[in-house]
């Protein structure tokens, strides 16, 4: 598999001193992607100067770059990332934010996985290189992915999964022909982990234990017992509510939706970001940002003409793999 055409597909905005690392890491790969496509989400720093000088690290054009002319948050990036990868052939799609770093052997390492695995992810580092820990399954009653240790991983060293991660989920292309490109409509939060619950609905999804990347953009964070917390921003926090209305959306397109349970959910959310707000960030800054995403959520809860991204290939309505 690791012979098939991989793109790695890059979205920045805005961290062009962490791009210009990344993609120096890409560079140091013991075996070279396919394609390297990076989405700039119409930047304003130096990301175009730090492309035009990357161009060098790759001479034979596998640098594929597309500036879009407005920012269209991390959704619509990965969606035109996927898609323009699509386009130029790619077999395989491995999807990451601008503030991570790729370890020299990651693509050896997911190799035997990709024989196993059409959708996947492998672990990555934290900024000070202990294990990061990542929330990685979707708790369906409540529609929120709800954490798990490293102990879940198997005896063979995986575990099945129904969420994930842009910051590096690895994902077959004609897994994306089945259910569609990632759904720009997000902006920012909730896509990544939606997009592989619905991949999740037609195969499974693997988190593995291999470690291919390491965190490298530092945050304001308390650790918790099973995981950290982050500091987000306002835009983040209201986001983070609005979206609440599409995972609702695509639960009940796919008849996986408890109305009960994902209000539970809905609510447990929002006590985690005032939890965010009082104990990481130490401000009421963001309240209001979050009482009007619940609110817009119930908006697009009740819009009669939204629909979920369509497959770009025939497929069945679920094929979903045993676990």
């Amino acid at each position: 598999m690791i012979d098939e055409r991989l793109a790695i597909v890059v979205v920045t905005y805005n961290r062009a001193e962490l791009l210009a690392e990344l993609l120096e890491s890409i560079a140091r790969l013991t075996r070279a992607p396919w394609r390297v496509v990076v989405i700039d989400n119409a930047s304003t720093d130096q990301t175009p100067e730090v492309l035009k000088t990357a161009a060098r690290l790759f001479p034979d054009g596998r640098l594929v770059v597309e500036r879009q002319a407005t920012n269209t948050g991390g959704s619509g990036g990965f969606s035109r990332g996927v898609g323009l990868a699509l386009e130029l052939g790619a077999d395989w799609m491995w999807v990451m934010d601008d503030d991570v770093e790729v370890l020299p052997d990651a693509l050896e390492s997911f190799a035997p996985w990709m024989e196993r695995f059409r959708c996947l992810h492998g672990r990555r580092y934290d900024v000070d290189g202990t294990p990061f820990y990542w929330q990685a399954r979707f708790n369906q009653f409540l529609g929120v992915p709800l954490p798990y240790s490293v102990r879940t991983f198997s005896s063979q060293g995986y575990a099945i999964t129904n969420s994930g991660t842009f910051e590096g989920m690895l994902i077959a292309a004609d897994i994306v022909r089945l259910i569609g490109l990632p759904d720009p409509r997000f902006f920012i939060s909730w896509d990544d982990a939606v997009y592989a619950w619905v991949a999740s609905q037609y195969t499974q999804v693997g988190y593995v234990d291999a470690f291919v990347m390491q965190k490298k953009r530092r945050q304001k964070q308390i650790k918790l017992v099973i995981r950290h917390l982050n500091d987000s921003s306002s835009m983040v926090k209201y986001y983070v509510m609005r979206n609440r209305g599409y995972v609702w959306r695509y639960f009940q397109i796919y008849g996986k939706l408890h109305p009960v349970g994902f209000g539970l959910g809905t609510f447990l959310t929002f006590a985690k970001e005032l939890v965010r707000l009082v104990a990481v960030e130490h401000s009421p800054h963001g309240l209001r940002q979050l009482i009007r995403g619940f609110h817009d959520a119930r908006g697009l809860r009740r819009d009669p003409d939204w629909a979920p991204m369509p497959p770009l290939a025939a497929a069945p309505r679920q094929a979903v793999a045993p676990e």
